[in-house]
């Protein structure tokens, strides 16, 4: 085991454990954000530096701070280690700076976009965010495409976080995208003459933090904060069959996997719960599920106590 103080609150963590999930561990706004780590994805961090944090002391045995910052999804807590997040300037600063980076092809559509309402880089652009950018360069512009029968890409929003390659890799039977091209000319595209139609496709949507892979069926038909998502099952032979269903009156709008605290999905769900499956009939709804209090979400979304879900039943 290993004593970590992050942001002046002390956890006792097992030894291999990242700073950024140590900080999961305490919860709050000691937690860096993350664009590209998931925790269920081998490979996955270390390619956004949204998570950049700072060493004021490696460890009890060699208490000397590391000369520069360190992306906190790939460094390893050590006993007796100081970490910075909040509470540093620095940190701060270089976040300020990744944040305009990021922002620097990326439009800011979100009045237009699906994701708006639940977007990592949305409130990031809010909390760290600068008014006008400095980039007078011509910016990278792609055609919006459809690289599957309901998903739609939109290559202009992404940040090249390689999420859905490593999702696509792991757990489906055969890649047939990843990213083209280096440097700004690169992009995330199919292989010619390929679709993605594999039975587990709809997932690279759920693991994008960004707008750039949008479901095909839920395209423009509401904001998120207009609609209920429940938590509910259903008895699928491909997959858990538990998911969150985004609720217009009785209208299945969407379905999605159901995401943790983190933000990231429990478990991966088949197309046909996510895409096939839009009538109430369908599903066994099993109560509200939890938003965050401080989601745009939230708004006019009511829960019961565990124990009144249970009387329900």
């Amino acid at each position: 085991m290993a004593k970590v103080t992050i942001d002046d609150k002390i956890i006792e963590v097992p030894d291999g454990t990242t700073i950024l999930n140590a900080a999961r561990m305490i919860g709050g706004d000691v937690v860096p954000p993350a664009m590209c780590y998931y925790s269920k994805l081998k490979g996955s961090g270390g390619k956004c530096r949204t998570c950049l944090v700072e060493v004021a002391a490696g460890s009890e045995k060699d208490p000397r701070p590391m000369p520069k910052l360190v992306a906190s999804c790939s460094t390893n807590v050590m006993d007796g280690m100081v970490v910075k997040n909040k509470t540093s300037e620095k940190v701060m600063d270089a976040r300020k700076g990744v944040v305009e980076y990021l922002l620097m092809n990326h439009p800011l559509d979100c009045p237009v976009c699906d994701q708006a309402g639940e977007c990592n880089l949305q409130d990031l652009g809010y909390e760290h965010g600068l008014q006008k950018t400095r980039y007078e360069f011509e910016r990278r512009t792609f055609e919006v495409q459809d690289i599957g029968d309901n998903i739609k890409l939109h290559m202009n929003r992404c940040i090249l976080c390689y999420r859905c390659v490593y999702t696509a890799d792991q757990i489906t039977e055969g890649r047939v995208h990843g990213v083209m091209g280096r440097g700004d000319h690169a992009e995330i595209s199919t292989y010619i003459t390929k679709a993605i139609d594999n039975d587990f496709s709809g997932n690279i949507i759920d693991v994008c933090p960004v707008g750039a892979l949008t479901d095909k069926t839920f395209r423009f038909k509401s904001r998120v904060w207009f609609t209920r998502p429940m938590l509910a099952h259903r008895n699928c032979d491909k997959c858990c069959g538990k998911t969150t269903v985004w609720l217009s009156g009785d209208d299945v709008l969407r379905v999605t996997g159901r995401k943790d605290q983190n933000g990231e999905v429990e478990e991966f769900i088949c197309n046909t719960c996510r895409f096939d499956k839009k009538s109430l009939a369908d599903w066994s709804i099993e109560g509200p599920s939890h938003i965050d209090k401080h989601s745009v979400i939230s708004q006019n979304h009511y829960e019961l106590p565990s124990d009144n879900i249970k009387r329900l039943k």
